[in-house]
């Protein structure tokens, strides 16, 4: 393939799992060597490949990556230097440097303590903390003219308002002189921040688009190789079963009193801006946040929610598919076969006796049955893409064959064509009667998947849609309404 970025752009970078996105990047950072007649020229001047470790800083070119590459324990400065101790650095100006950070924070409108623990930031704080350090880095250690910014995959995580105050932080850094790499699953994210955006699939360039010109539907066939109507992912309209799950003055912080019903086989979503209190109430249902009040009526069994810990909820029947699925949903240090039957283990032995093979034969199962990528069990989860971790943690999850499925942000961080697939997992257990609530603020994965859409505003039910009145502009207007009265809109 072949790729160029010019001077003060935004390039996207997209391509399904796997298309060689990692691969392109890491032969950039001198991690992966590349196959014999590759050529890099920066500026006009020819550099040779592969590069050494490190190299990278000298031509101009540095790297944001999805976890950030933060240490938490340590404070903003000792972060933002934390690159210096590679030069050999012996003595650190505290005082001097701190006034610079100080100087370069204002700079870019973060307004964050250069003593602050990194820990202590909020989620966009430290993404943007981290964009910045690597533009310092390139105008502190870069001994040609160029500016290279590849920032993988950093939005997954940040609410839209979050990603927003990103962008801005982005156009700035190109303003100052930098080109950017924009490495994202999120087709609108790119198609609204980039000049133009190339798209590999299957190892090779796809095409190469201006963005200005473009149309999402032309960027999704280049990605998928064919064209996909994401309007005519909705489930056909279909008789669901009786009522299954009733929750009753369910509230907690962010979330007002909140009372409803889930029929068997059903797909809820609930909605809202950021903070308004949808997001909250699947957290609080399952026991992963403290509940003030609340009640869950489950086939008829009753449980209090004030008093409902995740232990207890998977013991009912209930399980969480939580949005942070890297922290929170797996681990990423064991492998396939581990965070698989971490649900089951004692189905495989007792104390210090656990089958393996036993283990092993499921974990392979699962992974055939969710169509895992690789097929390698003992792959540790930290090594695979968003769409085939996510694939993981359903897989462990809906082997408990559960009665109702809490999920939040289910296709965070996953390529179109992995997300078809999640949405195939998701109708299948409803099919098999299972009743699930997915709290989402993309609102075309809601009108993609959902029976009902419950919108909330200012941590209160407003407004709802059902069957054929869902779509991704009604969910929007309906968000953006502010309105304060509960409104019902009915196929």
């Amino acid at each position: 393939m072949d790729l160029t970025i010019r001077r003060g752009e935004v390039h996207g970078l997209l391509g399904q799992n796997g298309s060689g996105k990692s691969t392109l990047i890491k032969i950039l950072a001198g991690y992966h060597h590349p196959e014999p007649g590759a050529e890099l020229t920066i500026s006009g001047r020819p550099v040779q490949l592969p590069l050494a470790a490190g190299e990278f800083r000298g031509l101009g070119i540095s790297f944001v990556h999805q976890h950030l590459g933060l240490v938490p324990s340590l404070s903003v400065l000792e972060n933002l230097l934390i690159g210096d101790n590679a030069e050999d650095r012996w003595a650190v100006p505290w005082q001097s440097e701190g006034r610079r950070a100080r100087e370069l924070f204002a700079r870019f409108g973060l307004k964050i303590s250069p003593s602050t623990q990194v820990s202590r930031l909020s989620s966009v704080e430290q993404a943007m903390f981290a964009i910045i350090r690597a533009f310092d880095q390139l105008e502190r250690l870069a001994k040609s003219d160029v500016r290279l910014l590849i920032l993988d995959e950093p939005t997954p995580f940040l609410p839209a308002s979050d990603v927003q105050e990103l962008f801005r932080l982005v156009r700035e850094i190109v303003a100052a002189g930098a080109s950017v790499i924009f490495v994202s699953h999120d087709i609108d994210e790119v198609m609204e921040i980039t000049d133009r955006l190339t798209v590999l699939r299957d190892g090779r360039l796809a095409g190469t688009l201006e963005t200005k010109s473009a149309t999402k539907a032309e960027v999704i066939r280049l990605i998928i190789g064919r064209d996909v109507d994401l309007g005519a992912m909705r489930l056909p309209a279909r008789a669901l079963g009786e009522d299954r799950v009733r929750i009753e003055n369910l509230s907690g912080p962010g979330l007002q009193p909140l009372d409803v019903t889930v029929k068997r086989g059903e797909i809820l979503g609930l909605t809202g801006l950021i903070g308004s209190g949808y997001e909250a109430a699947v957290n609080l249902a399952y026991g992963a946040s403290a509940a003030t009040s609340g009640r869950m009526v489950l086939d008829g069994e009753s449980f209090d929610l004030a008093t409902m810990t995740p232990d207890r909820a998977i013991a009912s029947g209930v399980v969480l598919i939580p949005g942070d699925r890297n922290r929170q949903g797996a681990v990423g240090s064991l492998s396939i076969t581990d965070n698989a039957n971490l649900p089951i283990l004692r189905r495989f032995g007792a104390g210090f006796w656990v089958r393996d093979s036993a283990k092993r034969r499921n974990a392979e199962a699962l992974v055939e049955r969710f169509d895992v990528r690789p097929r390698d069990p003992e792959k540790r989860m930290g090594q695979l893409s968003g769409g085939n971790a996510q694939k993981v943690v359903l897989a462990k999850w809906f082997q408990l064959a559960p009665k109702l499925v809490l999920l939040e942000e289910p296709t965070q961080g996953v390529d179109i064509g992995a997300r078809e697939q999640v949405f195939e997992i998701l109708r299948e257990m409803a099919e098999n009667g299972t009743s699930v609530i997915c709290a989402s603020s993309d609102h075309e994965q809601l009108a993609a998947i959902c029976d009902r859409v419950m919108v909330f505003v200012r941590g209160r039910h407003s407004a709802a849609l059902e069957g054929a009145a869902i779509s991704k502009p009604a969910i929007a207007a309906l968000c953006y309404s502010h309105s304060e009265p509960m409104k019902e809109v009915e196929a």
